[in-house]
Parts: C-alpha cells; structure tokens; sequence
C-alpha cells in the first residue's frame, strides 16, 4: 500500500495540476500546461514537471477526470462507427453515416420477434469492411433478452476482429433509439480515452511512477481503466460532474448554480442540498441523448477557445461551438504568422466556410481506415509540417482557391488543427491580458472588424458583449430546462422581447424587464473572472469565484468514490411463471420466490465484482427490492401483481483511500 495519489484532468484546452492535501483542505500547488491533442503525453508531462511532486514509491493511485469524451461529441470527433440494428430501423436520425438493419428483435416479455438473419449479418458486416473502426449493435428490446446481441457480437470477431459495443451492456433502459445511440457514441469515443490512458501510462513510466489508473465518470464516481475503456460513453460529462462535487467542496454552498467554463465548452448544473442533480433519463451532449446515468449538465459550445466567425449572409457575430487554437498563442511561438496575417489584410477577399484569420497547424499523420489522402490533402501536410500557416498562404501556395481548400477532413482525422480569433484573443485586445502575444490577437480581431465596418476597439467591445449574452442565455436557458419546460428560448419568437431587456440588447422606450436568481452562482474555470461578474449583474444573481476555482475538478476527483449499481426486472411470464431479466441474460423460474431469491443474489454478486473490478476496495452491497401490484378495475380492494424491481449498488472507497500505517494522509491531485 501506498500514501499518496495523483489525477489528471486533460480538458480540451487545458491540462491542469494541483497537489492537495485532503488533510488540511489546502491546496499546496498548482500548474497549467496546454492539452496537446496531436501528443497527450506532452501535456500531461508538462503538467506535471511543474509539480513538485512525492517519491514516485509512495503513489498508490493516478486518478482522472477529463473533457475529452464530452468535447468529442460536441464537435463530431472520434473514429468511423458501423452501427448493427437489429429488429428494427432507426427511428431518428443517428451520430453515423455507417448503419444496417437486419431481422431479428425481442417483445417486452423477452421472446424473439424475428428470428435472427445470421446470412444478413454477415453481409452488412462485410460490406463495413475498410470502411470503419469500430462496431455498435444496438438490438429492439435486448434489454429484455441480449441473445440477438450477443450473437451479433461473435460474428465480428470473426468477420471483422474490430473492437464492439453491445447496447444491453450500457444501459437497462428502454428507449431504441437512445440505446443505440448511446452504443453508436460509445464506439466512437473508444480510441479517445484509450489514447488519454495509454499517454498518461507513458508519462508515469517515465517518472517512475506505478499504480493502478481510475476514470471519473458522469456521475461524479470513479471506475477503473479496463471498464473506462470498455465503456468511454460513461466518462461523458466527467470533467463537469468531477468539477461540481469539487465546487461543492471549495464553498461549502449547498443550494447553487454551478457554472464551469472551460476551452472548449460552458457546463452548468443544480446543487440541491450539496447533491448535483442526476437525469436518470440519460446525459445530453452535442444535441444526442444517450441513456447514461450522469450528473443533470447542460453543455454550451462557448469557452475561452470558441471560433469566433463572420456569418457572410448577415455579417452577424457567430461563437463556438467550435473550438480552435488561439491565435495570440500560436503566434507568440510562431512570430512569422503576423506577416502573413498582415498579407491577408490587403487581399479584398470573401470566405463562405472559412475566415481570412485562420491559420493551419500539423499534428499528426492520421489513422484508420480514413488515412487516404488526396493530393492536395497530402500537398497541405507537407506544407504544415514545417509549420503552421495561414489558409491564404496555402491556398496560393497549392494553387487552390482558399472557398474550396480540403481542410475540413484533416482536421476531422485530427492530421490539422485551425487557429483563429478566439474570446481569449478578444481579452488580449479589449482587456490588460498579456499571457501570450498580443499583437497576434489584434491582427486576427482586425480582420474580422473590417468585414463589419468597425473599429478594432468596437468589435472587441461587441464580441465581449455578445459572449457576456450568450453565458447569460445559457444560464437561463439551464434554469427552463431544470423546470421541466421544453422550450429554446432564444429561439422562440415569443420570448426574444423580453431577453432582449433582460440582457439589455433591445430598446427601452415602452417597458424595462429583468430576472432574479434565488441561488447564487458558483462559478469555476480560468475565463470566469473575465465574464462572470458581468453575467451575474445582467441576471441580479450573486457570485462566487471560490479560490482555486480553476482546479475544482481536481477536488472533486480526489473525494470520489467507486459506485457500481445493477438494475434487475421480475415480470410474469406469458405461459406461466416468472421471467427475471438481468443485464446480462434472461432466465425462467416457475415461482417468484425462486426468481426473486436468484434475481438478488445474482445482482449482488455482480455488482460486487464490478466494483472490484472497478478499482473499490471492500465495497459496501446493498440491495433493495420492490414489489409492485396494480389495483384491478372491479375492485379497488383487489392487487394484482405486475413486477418486482431490484436494485443493487455496490459502493467503495479506492484503494488508495485507505490510511497506511507510519505514512502521512496526503493526497496528491492533478487536475
């Protein structure tokens, strides 16, 4: 046993440390390093070397949290994902272009609807060939019998030998089309968080440092490496849940809005008596919902690295969700830019997809099965490996016009990443902000100024302003939606007036019009200090900026535990008897005490192996049972039995947690 523990949060902008000692409830150290996305380990290590950290034999255990899963989705990275439908066709559209029906299915007692079309199968996994990295197979009602599934899975070890997902094994809810697409995303988000623990295995190695690696999970609980790479889908909203039980910590407020604001995205939640709220209907990121249990987070595609853009229709100020490199930073490693930059200024010019600030940086030959490149693909990694470079540059250089320049594939492979104007850009202008190169800022907020007639100054101001708003709007938009109203507000004609004067956009002449926020605003993450005060001025809110705001994820992870949970269905058969339906199969018993005596022992032991195997130490099983009868319609006195729910959960403390004889109890945090 060892003394003391490290976690690292790799965001999608940032990658950030702290040492805490649990002890005293103070943080002793703090560092920041950029997340390089073309090499985690670059980050991580960074990060890490400006620690100062313990004698590498006393680490018991390296725990994360991280953005990464989440960002992914928002902005459609990940691998190329078939999808196996069986039983049905997709009733939406889903988060692929690969996809298959074929035959087969179950009905809500667990019987096949159709036999499984084993021929059809096969074809549609051929016919994937090449075409993809990864297999989803999402079966009608497999939660109610996972045979068709599980059928479908040995296939593709045969075929294909691809890595595979089964729908049934990472959710028991009902919902088709949320279940496959929860497996679809699932399957995407597998190289992802592989890379994230295979690079911070290669940093550990090199410090000396070995032990055992955990993942934070949506719900703010921890879970081991092999389950996180089985299930990546669960790290979605990680960062967040992991940030939420961190600010609960850092303020001691129970009932608040918390509002973490990263790189890449803006994450709110509801804290009820120190609880963040969970969706038991499922997390929704990127406009997909999934059915994973996690904290109740709203995602805004608006952070500090957000692509700030000119709508060439109506000249209007578009932000995020896009995230993209800073210029000021990039160029304040890179100073040739600025004379590029300062070309484009002189070319009367106009872009549909793309800005004459962007520029083009290399990170990687891509992988997979999407690695054909074309020639000019190829011409514009050639020209990037010695460098980043502005779109204009390249497109004079290969001789393409900038409107038509294949730039929009390499960066979904992750070969390029774009540089352009950004809210940290617009601090550098229109705030005392010098961490990086200010003259880069301002050549990029420039040339978006000249599309809209204005000033260097009057744009920076606006583009303050329209970010102030949109935080704002998220806020409101979180609090509609914790209400149970299914309205977008922004979008609704009906409500424009009165955001309008809320958010002082529109005329005052006939009425003025505010809100008021009950709770107060908890808010973490390194651009809150810039934006937040004059969010909470807008809606009459009052404002927390805890100390050490920016590493609330690091706390957060440091007090997690591992939570397993097993839910567990009895219901009547249709010839007689009692059908129990576990996660992982379907099984008949001809009296419910029978059924009901398997049902608990079963999921109690499963349970306890999984958190085990999720890194828990002697974990605490409990197991709660329901029966549920129905009032007949002759009778109000007469019951009638309908099912038997179960729920197991096993929950521990991990392994390093424990107080180890003769060694001080500190642990040692990575955000």
């Amino acid at each position: 046993m060892y003394g003391v523990a490290i976690g690292i949060d790799t965001g999608g902008t940032y990658t950030d440390g702290v040492i805490l000692n649990l002890e005293t409830q103070e943080v002793v150290n703090k560092a920041k390093a950029r997340t390089t996305r073309e090499d985690l380990t670059i980050g991580i290590s960074e990060c890490i070397n400006n620690l100062s950290l313990p004698n590498p034999n006393d680490v018991g255990l390296v725990a994360l949290s991280t953005t990464l899963a989440t960002n992914a989705i928002v902005e459609g990275k990940g691998c190329e994902v078939g999808v196996i439908l069986i039983g049905h066709d997709p009733i939406k559209e889903l988060p692929v272009k690969n996809y298959v029906s074929v035959s087969g299915g179950h009905n809500i007692k667990g019987k096949p609807v159709q036999k499984l079309d084993i021929e059809a199968t096969k074809k549609a996994l051929k016919s994937f060939e090449g075409k993809v990295d990864a297999i989803a197979i999402s079966g009608f009602l497999s939660i109610r019998n996972p045979e068709h599934e599980l059928k479908v899975k040995e296939l593709v070890h045969e075929i294909l030998g691809l890595p595979v997902v089964c729908a049934h094994q990472l959710t028991t809810s009902l919902g088709f089309h949320e279940r496959t697409v929860t497996a679809a995303l699932n399957a995407r988000l597998i190289p992802i968080i592989t890379e994230l623990i295979q690079s911070v295995k290669q940093v550990l190695l090199q410090k000396g440092i070995n032990a055992p690696i955990m993942i934070v999970k949506g719900d703010g609980s921890l879970m081991g490496e092999e389950v996180a790479v089985e299930k990546p889908i669960e790290t979605i909203l990680s960062g967040p849940a992991a940030s939420i039980v961190g600010a609960t910590f850092l303020t001691t407020i129970e009932d608040a809005i918390v509002l973490d604001m990263g790189g890449t995205t803006t994450d709110i939640a509801m804290l009820k008596k120190g609880i963040p709220k969970v969706n038991s209907e499922g997390a929704s990121v990127g406009g997909w919902l999934t059915r994973v249990e996690a904290a109740e987070v709203y995602t805004y595609g608006v952070g500090g690295d957000s692509y700030l853009q000119i709508d060439p229709k109506d000249k209007k100020l578009v932000i995020g969700p896009r995230r993209v490199w800073p210029l000021c930073y990039v160029i304040s490693k890179y100073p040739y830019l600025k004379q590029e930059l300062f070309q484009a200024k002189k070319i009367i010019l106009d872009l549909l997809n793309n800005q004459k600030s962007d520029c083009f940086i290399y990170l990687k030959e891509p992988n997979g099965n999407g690695s054909q490149l074309s020639s000019k693909e190829r011409e514009i990694l050639d020209l990037l490996k010695d460098g980043p470079h502005s779109i204009l540059y390249l497109s004079k250089k290969i001789g393409t016009d900038p409107n038509f320049l294949p730039v929009e594939r390499l960066e979904n492979l992750g070969a390029i990443a774009r540089i352009s104007v950004t809210p940290t850009d617009i601090l550098h202008v229109a705030k005392d902000y010098n961490l990086w190169s200010k003259e880069g800022a301002s050549l990029g907020v420039q040339l978006l100024a000249d599309q809209m007639g204005m000033s260097e100054k009057e744009f920076a101001k606006m583009a303050m302003d329209e970010i102030v708003n949109k935080i704002a709007l998220a806020i409101l938009q979180s609090l509609v939606n914790i209400e149970g109203k299914n309205c977008r507000i922004e979008k609704d004609y009906g409500c424009n007036i009165f955001l309008d004067k809320v958010l002082g956009r529109g005329k005052r002449h006939t009425f003025n019009c505010s809100v008021e926020l009950p709770n107060p605003i908890v808010a973490i993450g390194a651009p809150v200090q810039a934006y937040l005060p004059k969010v909470a001025e807008k809606l009459n809110a009052h404002l927390i900026i805890p100390s050490n705001s920016e590493v609330a994820n690091a706390v957060g992870a440091a007090t997690g535990k591992v939570v397993q949970t097993a839910q567990v269905l009895i219901k009547p058969g249709s010839e007689g008897g009692f059908i129990v339906h576990l996660p992982w199969e379907r099984k008949s018993f001809m009296e419910l005490e029978e059924a009901t005596k398997f049902a608990m022992e079963s999921s109690r032991e499963w349970v306890r192996k999984s958190a085990l195997r999720a890194g828990a130490s002697d974990p605490n099983v409990m197991v709660e049972k329901e029966d549920v009868y129905s009032k007949t319609a002759t009778s109000w006195s007469d019951e009638v039995y309908v099912e038997t729910r179960i729920t197991a959960t096993a929950v521990g403390k991990p392994k390093w947690s424990y107080d180890m004889p003769g060694k001080t109890n500190k642990v040692f945090v990575l955000d």
